[in-house]
């Protein structure tokens, strides 16, 4: 929270905030982000604290940020900061000519960024989910997968209000749910390192192939069409 407030004050200069969202915690993750909150909010920056109803998982704790989110235009990033934050740099650029509505971050663009690898294990099933996401969805981007994505205010009312997917699939269904409905993504190099820890495991891996075809039947079904009816 301090680094992406330091980058805030010192990288954009207009007003901006912050929101954490806690997923249902039961260490002292909220008492400790509440209390920053309290040191880091000023006449320029605001920082929030959201709680779930319980532990939803991470794509329900996306939407509901970035829902929540009041400027013209949100980020949301894992909570590591395995991409640095001064990265949004250049998912800015990508959005300030008009050119595009999303920028989204990438691993596999350029694999020289990438300071700290996963296992070889995890880096292959990458692949081939990335193989699974561009059979099974039709999108062309090489890493879908990356938790460090901008959006233009408008675009992201659009998507996250039909998102449907609460856990680890999610990316796949926002991305989707873009080019469904005409707004441009562009696909950026950043830097990346992995940080031990991950939460995700092999079942939850393994549930977000299953994802990508739940994203094609909630379209044939004509769910894309109207807003979610789970929302934060």
């Amino acid at each position: 929270m301090e680094q992406v407030a330091a980058y805030l004050r010192g990288r954009l200069g207009v007003p901006a905030e912050i929101i954490v969202v806690n997923d249902g915690s039961s260490d002292a993750t909220a008492q400790a982000a509440r209390q920053l909150a309290g040191r880091l909010t000023g006449p320029d920056l605001d920082v929030r604290i959201l709680d779930n109803p319980g532990n939803r998982g991470k794509g329900y704790s996306v939407r509901h940020g970035m829902l929540e989110a009041k400027h013209d235009m949100a980020l949301f990033t894992d909570a590591d900061l395995s991409a640095p934050i001064v990265e949004c740099d250049k998912l800015l650029d990508a959005l300030r000519d008009g050119r595009y509505d999303a920028a989204i971050g990438s691993r596999a663009l350029d694999r020289s960024l990438i300071g700290v690898h996963q296992s070889s294990f995890r880096e292959t099933m990458g692949r081939i989910f990335n193989l699974s996401v561009q059979l099974g969805s039709g999108l062309r981007f090489h890493d879908t997968q990356c938790g460090f994505k901008l959006f233009s205010r408008r675009a992201a009312e659009e998507i996250f209000r039909r998102q449907r997917t609460e856990r680890f699939g999610f990316d796949v269904e926002i991305l989707y749910l873009a080019e469904k409905l005409g707004f441009r993504t562009v696909e950026v190099p950043v830097r990346w390192n992995h940080c031990e820890g991950t939460k995700v495991g092999m079942f939850s891996g393994a549930d977000a192939f299953l994802d990508v075809w739940r994203v094609r039947r909630n379209d044939w079904l004509g769910k894309y069409n109207e807003h979610s009816p789970d929302r934060p």
